[in-house]
């Protein structure tokens, strides 16, 4: 997925038009549908606007990465005995997670 239909996704999910979001960035709504249509590439101010904005990081935008923000710590549950898990099972639920984003990525680009 381009950068554009990125954001067009993430804007959508938010229920913001192109417009609203052109406000929130200080850009004509023309500029915001050109960087969407892909006939105009984002600058880089814009893209960590954008970012700020649809609260999400500037790698995840330009399709870098499928984490939407690495800095927000997420939660997983895992039901277990009792026990708490070891540094390896840790990292094992880790990689885990990375496999499963990145077959959704690569069923998502078929």
């Amino acid at each position: 997925m381009n950068v554009g239909k990125r954001i067009q996704s993430l804007r959508e999910q938010k229920d913001m038009t192109q417009k609203e979001l052109a406000d929130k960035i200080h850009i004509n709504y023309s500029v915001m549908n050109r960087i969407e249509s892909g006939e105009r590439p984002v600058r880089d101010e814009e893209i960590r606007k954008i970012a700020d904005v649809l609260d999400v990081s500037t790698d995840y935008l330009l399709g870098r990465t499928d984490i939407r923000n690495p800095y927000e710590p997420e939660t997983i549950a895992a039901h277990h005995d009792g026990d708490e898990f070891t540094e390896e099972e840790l990292q094992s639920i880790k990689e885990f997670k990375e496999f499963l984003r990145m077959k959704r990525k690569n069923k998502n680009n078929k």
